[in-house]
């Protein structure tokens, strides 16, 4: 802004300048006039004189005046020196710059010589309208040239006078302007951090039209995120019901399974109670019984510490004895097989639980008049139990599909699902025996050592 005013300014000046010019010229003709015809030199060389101080530049030998008569030589000027008396100007080259022909200026010419200096020639006219002379009036370039240092005094006035206005003006605009901004910023770095409900309340607000948008984008934005919030807290809440009912299910069916025997050996105790070994063997076995139900309800609750016995050899004759009464309406055979020859040191709540499903399981596969052979072998390495059915044969794929839809979808078919997870936790294998043909052979397989930490 300064450089353009500064330029408005200096052909401001140089219009001025000539608009002088002009007047000048228009006062020495009417004054001059009468002492041309006069044919006075000297006095018109007086009037070219004290005229010539008032043309910028002349004190400086910067401008000059001439009279010339009608024939275009130089009747008088203000500085002899450099126009001479009655030299021929009008038709020939001044200054490499070629004139007019008297006959040709008709009315004021101005001529901008190539080092932007002026000359201007303007007729004298008689009260008839005879030619009776011209003036001539040359001011250098320098004339025009501008007052640089006196315009940037005033400009750096009006920029000082400006920015002492302008920064404060400035800076409470600023504040005012990006204030919301920071707002919306410091909003926006809060979400996810905090209640969308509480942020939405603290969007600003503003009368700027782009903010305003901002701030109502931000406003939809909360309000999309409480409801993503109420969605996902309604299917956590269906889920952990889900959860809750798979559970259920699944203790319903681990229970249950031990039930169905311990109301077998009551039948039995009620049926043949008076014979004493019966009676003892009986009450053993419901004792056990109960013992595993109530390890398995204890294993819901975190902070139970049940101590659990290491399975022993007989265990394996208690679960046949459960589900024998089962076995007996199905007209299933059951046979069973022991061959431990060290200690065992596996907890015999799963081990039992183990067996008491994969046995329920085979007398499904089996169907009527079918035959099951249950197995329990040890060493110094491992323990494996396995149990063969009659029934049709399953196959690997078969098997991996069947405890893929018992994982929690089914509560029907948790017995296979339970066994692979106990495998899992005591660090063994679950798994089809693909050796065995024309039967199914599911094989437990665990190491031979205390259960893990949970």
């Amino acid at each position: 802004m300064t450089s353009v005013t500064a330029r408005v300014s200096a052909q401001n000046a140089r219009k001025e300048t000539l608009a002088l010019l002009d007047r000048a010229v228009v006062l020495l003709i009417a004054q001059v006039r009468p002492m041309l015809v006069a044919d006075d030199t000297w006095r018109v060389f007086s009037l070219l004189r004290d005229t010539a101080e008032l043309i910028p530049g002349a004190a400086e030998g910067h401008a000059r005046l001439a009279i010339l008569d009608a024939e275009g030589r130089v009747f008088a000027a203000s500085a002899p020196a450099q126009i001479e008396t009655g030299r021929l100007l009008l038709g020939e080259t001044w200054h490499g710059q070629p004139l007019l022909m008297p006959s040709e200026i008709a009315a004021r010419v101005r001529v901008e010589q190539h080092d932007e200096s002026v000359l201007l020639l303007n007729p004298i006219r008689s009260e008839d309208g005879q030619t009776l002379g011209f003036v001539l009036m040359e001011v250098d370039a320098a004339v025009f040239v501008p007052d640089w240092v006196s315009l940037a005094q005033t400009a750096l006035i009006g920029i000082a006078l400006a920015v002492a206005l302008l920064v404060p003006m400035g800076w409470w605009v600023g504040q005012r302007m990006t204030k919301p901004v920071e707002r919306l910023v410091a909003l926006i770095e809060r979400i996810g951090r905090e209640d969308p409900g509480l942020l939405r309340t603290q969007v600003p607000k503003t009368s700027d039209p782009e903010l305003a948008r901002i701030g109502g984008a931000i406003a939809q934005l909360m309000r999309e995120l409480e409801r993503n919030k109420w969605a996902e807290e309604r299917a956590l809440s269906a889920e952990r019901l889900a959860a809750v009912g798979r559970i259920t299910a699944a203790v319903a069916h681990e229970i249950n399974n031990p039930l169905a025997g311990l109301l077998t050996a009551t039948q039995t105790l009620r049926l043949h109670g008076g014979s004493s070994e019966i009676r003892a063997r009986t009450i053993d076995l419901i004792d056990r019984g109960l013992q595993q139900i109530r390890t398995t309800v204890a294993a819901l609750l975190p902070q139970a510490r049940m101590e659990d016995r290491p399975l022993e050899p007989g265990d394996l004759d208690d679960i046949v004895t459960l589900v024998q009464g089962t076995a007996a309406k199905l007209h299933v055979d059951i046979t069973s097989r022991v061959e431990v020859d060290t200690a065992l040191r596996v907890p015999s709540a799963p081990l039992r639980q183990v067996m008491l499903n994969l046995l329920l399981n085979a007398l499904k596969a089996a169907g009527e008049h079918g035959s099951i052979q249950a197995e329990l072998q040890a060493n110094e390495v491992e323990v494996v139990f396995s149990v063969t059915n009659s029934g049709a044969p399953l196959s690997e794929e078969r098997f991996r599909s069947t405890l893929a839809a018992e994982s929690g979808r089914d509560p029907r078919g948790f017995g296979l699902w339970v066994c692979q997870e106990l495998a899992s936790h005591l660090r063994g294998q679950f798994r089809l025996d693909a050796a065995e043909t024309g039967k199914t052979r599911l094989v437990f397989q665990v190491p031979n050592r205390e259960a893990p930490e949970k």
